[in-house]
């Protein structure tokens, strides 16, 4: 390595160092006290409180122009003649308080995203009436109110939907916009008579008020945070069944309502469900579920009204896969835990996120597992929770409770930290108290909270309470630092007995070069016990322990069930025990062995051949969970191995490797299309794909040319992989041919199948025909990013891509928003692996303009550093050792 990449390197790791700092600051154990409203983080001033907001809007569907006027009931807790509240790309009319008794002058703070209306006189304390006209605009990104253009066979449409969580209610209307200044919200909007509009709250009124207009009210809501706000204005349709005196409803664009019955019925069952869990009923007379053709990507938990990007709610039996139903299904129950997680109860600052988040990935995964057990969802989400591990495993990653400092932090926390962390954790401490003290629990905190906010000690408050066990300790090591706890186990004989031990230490995940992580010490629940034999030993592991281990010999397993958050490390005897047993274990265990094994390999805490050793046995009849993570460690290596020496060798043996399970189960394999068996085949048939094995590639477009005759003949479950198959291979007929595929539909997830399956062309004149696509109107906004990400992933081309985004960078803010620069720009530049491309990064003035994308930056920078580690160290030794291996 010559000097001047030795600087570089060098100045990379004082940033990455500095940014870690920052990030950790804070991320020791620290006492959280109880919600106090004057105690609660954030930016506004506590001295006025909104009570009721009163909003009439008459969007412009043309000019995108948003004039509206509002009238809210505010408390004044001390005299001041100073309104501050937030915000954004607002013009301002006339400002008044109490009926004109003053006007207000307006100043506006474009960074802080606040208005600030200064009076003549003080206002005194009590009670006042605020007036503001203003006008706010509709964006063509999917933040605020947003406008999505969609195909219909009439032509393109447009519809005007929200999306506001963290911070963006306030690009709507001027308002207290952080959760814990909760309010009232009444809405009016004016919009053409052919459309509908959907709220929080059913129609109170509707009526005519000018030639082709009408105005439309809704019922006030119940106390709620700005954010959980919505509106929903198109030409809709909606679909509707009543579920113990809550009409529930399935909203979407004209001619699609046969689409959500599959969400229909789930909501029905879902509700009774939810209701007797949480001890309190859903409060509000309607929940609709509205599926959006496009402006943001997943799904948003506004009370009374959940916004879905249509994909992610619709089931098309023409062209949605059977297994599709689980996505579905656990997307609704995720967002409707948020009526009470969230909405019912709302985290008082966004530095208890998790609250929300984690809670309601958790009870979406144990409704799955209640309604479809057949689905194994805690098994086969077993990823989440490894996910989550390796990003917690580095340093810059941060507690599940996390200092926020203002709207663009607040963006970061929705990361799998808060999702992922915050469920696996859960589960944990469910299991570690008992199912029903749990139960018990979270009805006292729902009881005791309802309407309100709350912290996180509320909520462990509650849980001690019910269960008359301690809580506090064991959940603050987990939620008040970051990292993850590694157990090192090993055993030892005493004659024909053994003991193992068992010690503490903290899993890490970084470059070789790089300082170490403080140590850090959890109080973790744990299962121990013979693989096959006694039940396990529920202990909690505080330090180390020695404890008795069954005769000399047995398999002993530490986290029996995967239930617990932490890694193992086994001694050499310990292993040896486990490796001669795997076959005996529960799938759970075997996966728990698997995943383990290779994340030790990625902290460089072991070798390579130790894991790729543990596969060389697996049956082809294993689970798919074990086989999932065994094709994602492969791609891995596929990835890092771009453009290197070892390449062919690793392509040669995962093919080696996966294609007799491929052979086991057959293109055409039976089942009920909604199976493991069904989706293993998918993941088999794109991986082989990528990996240019010519057999599945020809196979793959044999399918395709007799689908473009007749779609009968591919089944609806072979569809994405086969367009994958055939969009990597893609020559310019091909392309052309995915490409009409996807402008002639008018299904969601159709039109995306087609349209990334171009995007993974390799040929690099076609990767730039699909970057420049990105700049016109034909793509939905929403896949804009994704398309950009896949060419540079999926289509090897991340140099182009990148050439391009900084080309075009002006545009696609523009055309995107704040997210593109704050959070797409880091996480695109993880493709690359080299201190040269780190270093424009850093030096990506964008990238670093707001506290939020400084994070977001240092993560990316970590991700490039480890991966380059990983690269340098692995693959020359998993290139030996495939070169050593007997067939």
């Amino acid at each position: 390595m010559n000097s001047h990449r030795n600087h570089i390197r060098s100045t990379l790791l004082r940033r990455l160092a500095a940014a870690a700092l920052l990030l950790t600051a804070t991320a020791g154990a620290r006492a959280e006290p109880t919600f106090s409203f004057d105690g609660t983080p954030g930016k506004l001033p506590k001295t006025v409180i909104p009570l009721s907001y009163a909003i009439e809007l008459t969007p412009d569907f043309a000019s995108l122009a948003l004039p509206g006027v509002e009238t809210v009931d505010i408390e004044v807790r001390e005299p001041t003649a100073q309104l501050t509240l937030n915000a954004i790309n607002t013009t301002f009319g006339v400002a008044m308080i109490d009926d004109g008794a003053q006007r207000a002058e307006v100043s506006t703070d474009a960074v802080a995203q606040t208005a600030t209306l200064t009076f003549a006189k003080p206002l005194a304390a009590g009670r006042h009436t605020l007036r503001i006209a203003f006008t706010a605009q509709i964006n063509k990104f999917g933040t605020g109110l947003f406008s999505v253009d969609y195909p219909t066979d009439a032509g393109i449409k447009r519809l005007i939907s929200s999306k506001l969580e963290p911070a963006d209610a306030r690009r709507i209307f001027p308002c207290w916009d952080e959760p814990a200044f909760k309010a009232t919200f009444a809405l009016s909007v004016t919009i053409p008579r052919n459309m509908m509009a959907v709220g929080n709250m059913p129609v109170a009124q509707e009526e005519p008020v000018a030639e082709n207009l009408k105005k439309v009210s809704f019922a006030p809501t119940p106390t709620m945070s700005s954010y959980l706000f919505v509106l929903t204005v198109g030409e809709l349709e909606q679909a509707t069944a009543d579920a113990d005196g809550v009409t529930i409803g399935v909203v979407t664009t004209a001619g699609k309502s046969g689409q959500g019955r599959f969400a229909l019925d789930s909501v029905v069952k879902l509700l009774a469900w939810y209701n007797d869990y949480f001890g309190v009923k859903y409060p509000l007379p309607k929940l609709d579920l509205i599926a959006v053709p496009g402006g943001f990507g997943g799904a948003m938990e506004n009370w009374g009204g959940i916004t879905f990007f249509e994909s992610r709610l619709l089931f098309d039996p023409a062209t949605n896969a059977e297994s599709a139903r689980r996505g579905i299904f656990a997307i609704i129950a995720h967002e409707m835990a948020h009526m009470w997680f969230g909405d019912l109860v709302t985290m008082a600052w966004w530095d208890n996120l998790w609250l929300n988040e984690g809670f309601a990935s958790w009870m979406a995964t144990k409704a799955s597992a209640q309604f479809y057990p057949q689905w194994q969802s805690w098994l086969n989400g077993y990823g989440q929770k490894q996910f989550a591990m390796g990003l917690d495993a580095r340093r810059t990653s941060h507690p599940v409770q996390q200092p926020i400092a203002d709207h663009s932090e607040a963006t970061t926390a929705f990361d799998a930290i808060t999702y992922n962390k915050g469920q696996a954790l859960i589960r944990m401490l469910e299991n570690y108290l008992g199912e029903h003290a749990f139960r018990d629990g979270i009805r006292k905190y729902m009881a005791a909270h309802a309407y309100g906010n709350s912290t996180t000690a509320d909520l462990w408050h509650a849980l001690e309470s019910a269960a008359g066990k301690t809580i506090a300790g064991v959940a603050a090591s987990f939620t008040e630092q970051d990292g993850v706890p590694l157990i090192v186990a090993e055993t030892i004989c005493d004659g024909a007995s053994q003991r193992m031990t068992l010690r503490q230490d903290r899993f890490v995940i970084a470059p070789k070069s790089a300082a170490a992580l403080p140590s850090r010490t959890w109080q973790i629940p744990v299962a121990v016990g013979l693989v096959r034999g006694t039940a396990p030993e529920e202990m909690l592991l505080q330090g180390s322990a020695d404890i008795p281990a069954g005769a000399c010999g047995e398999a002993v397993k530490v986290n029996l069930g995967d239930i617990g958050y932490c890694r193992v490390e086994y001694g050499p005897n310990s292993r040896a025990a486990l490796v001669k047993a795997f076959a005996q274990m529960s799938i759970d265990d075997r996966l728990n062995i698997v995943t383990d094994s290779w994340a030790l390999v990625q902290a460089g805490r072991a070798e390579p051949s130790s894991y790729l050793a543990l596969l060389d046995p697996l049956d082809t009849s294993d689970h798919r969970a074990v086989w999932d993570q065994v094709i994602s460690s492969l791609a891995v290596l596929n990835r890092l191995s771009r453009d290197r020496g070892e390449r062919p060798v690793i392509q040669a043996y995962a093919r080696a490797m996966l294609r007799p399970l491929l052979d086991r189960l057959g293109w055409d394999g039976g089942g009920a299309g909604d199976d493991d068996t069904a989706l293993l085949r998918a993941s088999l048939i794109r991986m082989l794909g990528d990996l240019g094995d010519d057999t599945v590639i020809a196979e793959a477009r044999r399918r395709f040319a007799a689908f473009l005759q007749d779609p009968k003949t591919l089944s609806n479950a072979l569809r994405d992989p086969v367009a994958h198959v055939v969009g990597v291979t893609a020559d310019q007929s091909t392309y052309d041919t995915l490409l009409a595929l996807a402008r002639k539909s008018t299904v969601t997830n159709e039109r995306l199948r087609y349209y990334y399956a171009a995007a993974s062309a390799r040929d690099p004149a076609l990767a730039r025909a699909t970057l420049a696509l990105t700049l016109t109107d034909e793509l939905p906004g929403t896949i804009v990013t994704g398309m950009i990400g896949t060419v540079a992933s999926t289509a090897e081309q991340p140099q182009l891509a990148w050439d391009f985004v900084r080309a075009n960078f002006d545009t696609l803010l523009a055309r995107q928003g704040p997210s593109f620069r704050d959070q797409f720009v880091p996480n695109f530049m993880t493709n690359f692996t080299d201190d040269a491309h780190a270093a424009e990064l850093a030096g990506f003035a964008p990238a670093q303009s707001t506290s939020g994308g400084r994070v977001m930056t240092a993560r990316a920078l970590e991700s490039i550093a480890v991966a380059a580690d990983f690269k340098a160290r692995a693959l020359p030794a998993v290139d030996a050792w495939i070169k050593a291996r007997k067939p």
